[in-house]
């Protein structure tokens, strides 16, 4: 039999979240397994979930207050909503059932869960329990994929026999399989300790104060490579241009507009052990922007360009250099050559090379990369931009390694 407690979580707290379903009863069991491994173990009953089990037995095994209402001035002089999910090194929420999924996905603030939920700044773990016909319906696929691409993390459901009679998926799984998934988080992340900085989306660049220059990016390669590196344990700093989706969630995200602005908060987040530049930076800005908006006078506007600083390249060769340093080449003809020679220039450590004529990468849910090295290069073929993260974070698992 494997011993589920070889990995003590002694100093790790964990804020779980007990929704309705009968599913709740195995809630008692991972709290126990919990509390035996010496986490701290606080609790959020909801209403549905009190249906199934007590405040009396949570309190008894986590050894702590259960908290339950919003309104509740004890429990808010206690141990208010933002307090639970900030000393909480982990939020659990098992069993996560399709409405307390669904106030997750749709950002809704009605009790003390879904308030704390919203409130949270840590990392989340569901477990879904709920009926096979609910699980797949639509509605809730869509919250899953919501909350996923959000870089909340799930385990489960199981397939099998349900207390309605019906048999599918959508059985919560064991609760020792969840303190496995909770040992993980914290112990199965292969670039824990590493930090990161990764630049996505595009650079702004003023003309004037209306208009600027541009490109076409829109950050979901980034943003994907972000969540996916922390998710493998790194700490991560992400430097945002302009973009339109949400910051992947448990990561540093810094907003910048110009690739000035971009290099200066690279430079401040040194030094770091890896760095992933795959912001599509703007190559000019306006040598002199205007300080009021240009008026139309039947002839254009001469516009004197300067060269905008390059992020890769000052990155690749800093005195604090990170250990590996990783670069975008987006070509519109002669992709490997480019990307080779832009190896070279660069001075970086890799090339991630992308054909981007017509437009068929930016915007794109998809991508179609090719790894470069000095020595090697790789066809990852077409895949979807989360799993190009992925694949990519195992290169650098395998490197660091």
């Amino acid at each position: 039999m494997v011993n589920i407690m070889s990995e003590a979580l002694e100093n790790k707290s964990i804020l779980l979240i007990i929704s309705g379903g009968i599913a709740a009863y195995k809630s008692l069991e991972l709290i126990r397994l919990l509390r035996k491994s010496g986490a701290t173990v606080r609790c959020i009953l909801t209403q549905g979930g009190s249906q199934f089990v007590t405040p009396f037995s949570v309190s008894a095994l986590s050894e702590h207050p259960v908290y339950s209402d919003l309104w509740s001035l004890k429990d808010e002089s206690e141990m208010g909503h933002i307090r639970l999910s900030r000393e909480a090194d982990l939020i659990v929420i098992a069993p996560a059932s399709a409405n307390i999924i669904a106030k997750m996905a749709h950002g809704l603030a009605d009790d003390l869960a879904s308030t704390t939920l919203l409130a949270a700044n840590k990392p989340i773990l569901i477990a879904p329990a709920m009926n096979v016909a609910m699980w797949h319906n639509p509605a809730t696929q869509h919250n899953i994929k919501t909350l996923t691409d959000r870089g909340i993390r799930f385990i489960g459901p199981d397939e099998g026999a349900m207390a309605c009679g019906e048999f599918g998926l959508g059985r919560m799984s064991e609760p020792e399989d969840i303190f496995k998934a909770i040992q993980s988080f914290f112990f199965d992340r292969p670039l824990k300790g590493l930090k990161a900085i990764i630049t996505s989306g595009p650079t702004f660049e003023a003309i004037d104060p209306v208009r600027f220059l541009g490109n076409r990016s829109s950050g979901k390669q980034g943003h994907a490579i972000a969540s996916a590196l922390e998710k493998a344990g790194a700490h991560v700093t992400l430097i945002s241009g302009p973009v339109s989706i949400p910051a992947p969630a448990n990561v540093t995200t810094i907003a910048v507009e110009s690739a000035q602005d971009m290099l200066k908060a690279c430079e401040a987040a040194l030094p770091a052990d890896i760095a992933i530049c795959a912001a599509a930076v703007s190559d000019w800005r306006a040598l002199e922007p205007q300080a009021s908006k240009i008026k139309k006078s039947g002839t254009p506007p001469a516009l004197n360009l300067i060269e905008n600083p390059d992020i890769l390249q000052t990155l690749s060769k800093h005195s604090k250099r990170p250990h590996l340093v990783v670069g975008f080449a987006a070509e519109t003809e002669n992709l490997m050559d480019n990307a080779r020679a832009k190896l070279i220039k660069k001075s970086c450590d890799w090339i991630l090379a992308n054909d981007v004529a017509a437009h068929a990468i930016f915007g794109s849910d998809e991508t179609h990369l090719h790894l470069i090295c000095t020595n090697n290069a790789q066809d990852w073929g077409v895949m979807s931009k989360t799993n190009a993260a992925n694949r990519l974070t195992q290169e650098i698992i395998s490197h660091f390694g």
